[in-house]
């Protein structure tokens, strides 16, 4: 998953402004830093995505964001 892909597939998940909120502030408990602090640190994007997913309870059908390749 590329950077575009993860802005986008948060975009259409949760909304222009709620989508930029979680990832600045929402606390991820399996890192114990926010989104955007993980993703400083280098840890993949796709796997960023997904602790959100999880987190935020999103179904697993929209996990992959409208638009977005299905994971290999």
């Amino acid at each position: 998953m590329k950077h575009s892909e993860f802005q986008r597939a948060m975009r259409e998940e949760f909304g222009d402004v709620y989508a930029g909120v979680l990832i600045r502030d929402h606390w991820l408990a399996r890192y114990s830093q926010t989104a955007a602090e993980v993703l400083e640190h280098g840890v993949p994007v796709r796997d960023v995505w997904n602790a959100l997913c999880e987190e935020l309870q999103v179904p697993v059908e929209r996990r992959h964001g409208r638009g977005l390749r299905d994971p290999e």
